[in-house]
C-alpha cells in the first residue's frame, strides 16, 4: 500500500511531536509502517530533513544520522 508522500510527512511529523527523543531513518520507517503506510528509506529520510527544516528536529549526529527533537520553551 503506497500513500501520498503528504499523508506520510503528517503521520510522520505527528510521531515525531507525540515521542519525542532521538530519530533516525529506521526509527521513521518504523512510525511510518505502524501509521499503515509502507514507506521508503529515501523518502523518509528526505521528511527528516524537511522537520529539521522547520526546526522541528536538530541534527546531532552525521553518520549514521541522527535527529533529536527540538525543545519547545
Amino acid at each position: 500500500m503506497t500513500e501520498p508522500t503528504s499523508s506520510q510527512h503528517a503521520d510522520l511529523e505527528k510521531a515525531v511531536r507525540t515521542y519525542g527523543g532521538f530519530w533516525d531513518t529506521s526509527r521513521g520507517l518504523r512510525a511510518l509502517r505502524d501509521a499503515g503506510h509502507d514507506p521508503q528509506e529515501k523518502n523518509t529520510r528526505h521528511i527528516l530533513r524537511d522537520l529539521a527544516n522547520k526546526g522541528l528536529l536538530t541534527k546531532v549526529e552525521d553518520r549514521p544520522v541522527r535527529y533529536r527533537t527540538v525543545q519547545e520553551t
